[in-house]
């Protein structure tokens, strides 16, 4: 069985999006393209003028988006008639395929917000499907625990504990682990996926071979393998996250993902003469 190893550490850079919000952004920049993921955002801030402004009403097409809340409250409220208030532990799935407006805006004036938001691409046949919006309470999450760590499965199978989001056609694994000092953490990944860790906090070494000091907001991008091995050397929490590539050439503009740069200028035609939402 093959293991897989550390590619690469990059730090993330800091940007803003929406109508302000401070974030750290790792794929989308370095690597703009980890395929099929296109963008990983960590929003969260103790300061409301980091936060308070939100992401006002703007469209996607041919994609999809995961936000994952830690901490505080996002009211969301999209053209497909999706509304609701996200809070910490909750995630929200959406397919925005041929093409959705939303909007998610902090449903408070103050206290700690963080979260999580990827951006996934959908393989051609699939762009302009209808859209689907999917939205996954905590108290649902699939839960594995023991005296070494604790695993959110969000989406794919941890032991025996299977996460909301299957039946997907890239096959996703989502995980959110929290693993304590000098505990290991094992799992076997199909060798077809392109799969990373994001280091929230601590320390941790990965695989058999030596590589770079990884620690604290970290986006950590691995070999192709089977076997993953993570050694925590202080307490730690990190997202794994792993899906099979589409191999497609994507052509993007902003919040559109296409093909073709033809298709993404239909995208921004179509929202501009009102006849984006099908």
């Amino acid at each position: 069985m093959k293991n897989i190893e550390v590619s690469k550490i990059i730090d993330p850079i800091t940007a803003t999006d929406g109508a302000g919000v401070k974030l750290k952004r790792s794929i989308g920049v370095e690597p703009n393209y980890f395929d099929p993921f296109l963008m990983l955002d960590e929003f969260g801030s103790e300061n409301k003028d980091d936060y308070l402004a939100g992401f006002p009403p703007h469209p996607h097409r041919g994609i999809e988006t995961v936000t994952y809340m830690l901490a505080g409250d996002f009211k969301h409220k999209d053209s497909t008639g999706g509304q609701g208030i996200m809070s910490a532990g909750d995630v929200q799935w959406m397919k925005t395929g041929s093409g959705i407006i939303h909007s998610e805006m902090p449903a408070m004036k103050e206290g700690r917000l963080h979260g999580f938001q990827l951006w996934i691409n959908m393989p051609a046949s699939k762009k302009m499907n209808k859209p689907e919006y999917h939205y996954i309470d905590a108290s649902k999450m699939g839960i594995y625990k023991d005296e070494d760590k604790f695993v959110k499965v969000i989406a794919g199978k941890f032991e025996k504990i299977e996460g909301p989001i299957n039946k997907h056609n890239l096959e996703p694994i989502y995980f959110d682990v929290e693993l304590e000092k000098d505990k290991e953490f094992n799992l076997k990944l199909p060798i077809t996926h392109n799969s990373f860790i994001y280091l929230i906090d601590g320390e941790i070494k990965i695989g058999k071979q030596k590589h770079d000091k990884a620690k604290n907001s970290k986006l950590i991008l691995l070999t192709k393998g089977e076997k993953l091995s993570v050694l925590c050397q202080l307490k730690s929490k990190f997202l794994l996250i792993s899906g099979k590539p589409i191999h497609e050439k994507i052509a993007r503009g902003g919040p559109f993902v296409m093909n073709t740069k033809a298709e993404v200028l239909q995208a921004i035609e179509d929202y501009h003469n009102g006849t984006f939402v099908k």
